[in-house]
């Protein structure tokens, strides 16, 4: 039971993260550079985007209790925006930007490409369900992968090319997609269940 609670976890967010989406947009960001630069980006990326969701983990729920927002608000509002997001990269793709500076490895693709509003709904609902140990060792793990993927980017391009993995990418929207109707249903029923139980 728990190897399964933790795979499901896992796998959200792995498709939340849609590492294999954001391949295409790591290309454009850095046609231009070195390997060795491009190595200091990701690893820069990563650290940066691990630092803003394992931040929203802990401090996610506190806010929450601040604001009077309830899980099943945050569910429904989360599957909303996911819908949108997976909605728009299948209407249209990921939107490509060139590099403007050096910070590249902090912005676009530490956030908002791996660390984005999917990522960090996705999360933050997992702590209400799944529990914090649960949620992190998931993220550091889908996080890990991602690393990895953009370390040898340039092996995976050769191998894939731009159709695999913008078809790749499309099927990640789509189970996104799929995720974010079953969070606004379940936060839909749970908050008619709140409602039927609260004292008149």
């Amino acid at each position: 039971m728990m190897f399964t609670n933790f795979f499901t976890v896992f796998t959200s967010q792995f498709v939340a993260l849609d590492i294999i989406g954001t391949v295409p947009i790591y290309f454009s960001l850095t046609s231009s550079l070195s390997k060795e630069e491009k190595n200091t980006i990701v690893n820069k990326s990563i650290i940066v985007a691990t630092i803003v969701a394992v931040g929203f983990i802990f401090a996610g729920q506190t806010l929450f209790k601040h604001l009077g927002v309830e899980l099943f608000d945050f569910k429904m509002a989360g599957g909303l925006i996911l819908l949108l997001v997976a909605l728009a990269d299948l209407a249209h793709g990921p939107e490509t930007t060139k590099p403007t500076s050096g910070s590249t490895g902090i912005v676009p693709l530490a956030v908002p490409l791996i660390s984005g509003p999917a990522v960090l709904t996705t999360i933050i609902i997992q702590v209400g369900i799944a529990g914090y140990l649960v949620t992190l060792i998931s993220l550091l793990l889908n996080f890990g992968i991602a690393w990895i993927i953009l370390r040898q980017s340039d092996y995976i391009r050769r191998i894939l090319g731009k159709d695999g993995s913008m078809a790749l990418s499309k099927i990640a929207a789509l189970l996104l997609a799929a995720i974010s109707v079953a969070m606004i249903r379940s936060g839909v029923f749970e908050a008619i269940a709140s409602f039927k139980l609260a004292p008149l």
